[in-house]
């Protein structure tokens, strides 16, 4: 997470969105980084409105606007599940090595999701308690040509990219049957994507 406080922005950081690419660019700028531990570096708006937001809004009066991205569920679950097949994982309830790309998508399917298939939501991610989302400005994934246009015009710098953390190779097919019940089942994925469409 990266705040800009006379810019009155908070970037949100979707995991396995680029992120840690725009972090690092724009780190050394941010009034305040948050990369450690996971769970800040990625805290999601609903723990951002509870915990931040409020802090914000009693001691500086500030109203601030928040920023994040969103990639095709399909690509999104694809760099999860080669992100989690790489041999330090190896033997962890978390490794995906020598199991099907169906086989994970099938697991963040399920109610009660296995180990190496829990991996959350964007949906859920940027939107708001009861559901619609909250997230100011929101992106695509596959567009971070118009993101780096909106932060370049927002915090008057340029922006270079460099590729970081990035998941180890690996052929990610999704049988027709499977995406069809991805798509079935986790509708609200698709459509904040769709949303994020610019």
């Amino acid at each position: 997470m990266l705040v800009f406080w006379k810019q009155k922005l908070v970037f949100l950081a979707v995991p396995k969105t680029g992120t840690s690419a725009i972090e690092e660019a724009l780190g050394p700028i941010a009034d305040m980084r948050i990369t450690n531990p996971p769970m800040f570096k990625h805290m999601p708006l609903v723990r951002f409105n509870t915990y931040i937001k409020p802090f914000i809004l009693e001691n500086f009066d500030v109203e601030i606007e928040t920023v994040a991205v969103v990639r095709n569920p399909i690509d999104w679950l694809g760099s999860w599940y080669r992100y989690r097949s790489r041999p330090d994982l190896a033997g962890n309830p978390n490794s995906t090595a020598g199991m099907s790309f169906d086989t994970f998508v099938e697991g963040y399917l399920k109610n009660k999701k296995p180990a190496h298939s829990n991996v959350g939501s964007q949906a859920i991610f940027v939107s708001r308690h009861n559901g619609p989302i909250g997230v100011t400005h929101l992106f695509q994934y596959e567009q971070l040509d118009k993101l780096i246009e909106f932060l370049e015009a927002r915090l008057n710098i340029g922006i270079s990219l460099a590729r970081t953390n990035q998941s180890p190779k690996g052929s990610v097919v999704l049988s027709s049957e499977m995406e069809e019940r991805l798509r079935r089942k986790r509708t609200e994925e698709f459509a904040v994507w769709e949303v994020a469409r610019r």
